[in-house]
């Protein structure tokens, strides 16, 4: 495979990655600190604490998990790979979120779906098997 084929294959996969490593970080480094619930608890702390705010009553609301499941949904009817990258994206964003059995179903079905369109998108149609491309005519016997 050359490098030409192998970067848009594995690219959704790579930012799959970072988008999983991101997630991890706003969990576990922004929301979770019990230093940074302390300064947020009062009405006057930092500017961030209301997108620390924002963040908590998505995952509280499962706002996340039910946006993974739509964006999953629209991702089986239609075409489209980056549709497929984001409901997976979503789903490990919702999983890492609080999010579990939403954020697992559309990472699942994202990931398959991504997968299913990488393969159908790489891999020439074949022809009509009784069709000549070189558009000679055959006799019949």
């Amino acid at each position: 495979m050359s490098a030409r084929r192998f970067v848009p294959i594995a690219l959704p996969w790579f930012l799959l990655v970072v988008a999983g490593l991101l997630s991890a970080w706003l969990r576990y480094g922004f929301i979770e600190p019990p230093g940074l619930a302390h300064l947020c608890e009062d009405g006057d702390g930092p500017a961030w604490c209301g997108v620390r705010s924002a963040i908590v009553i998505g995952f509280n609301s499962y706002g996340y998990g039910i946006a993974a499941l739509v964006v999953t949904a629209l991702a089986l009817i239609s075409k489209k790979p980056w549709l497929a990258w984001l409901a997976a994206t979503l789903g490990v964003f919702a999983l890492i979120l609080y999010c579990y059995y939403a954020g697992a179903i559309a990472l699942l079905i994202g990931g398959l779906r991504l997968v299913r369109l990488q393969a159908n998108g790489s891999v020439a149609t074949p022809g009509h098997p009784h069709r000549h491309g070189d558009r000679q005519v055959q006799t019949q016997p």
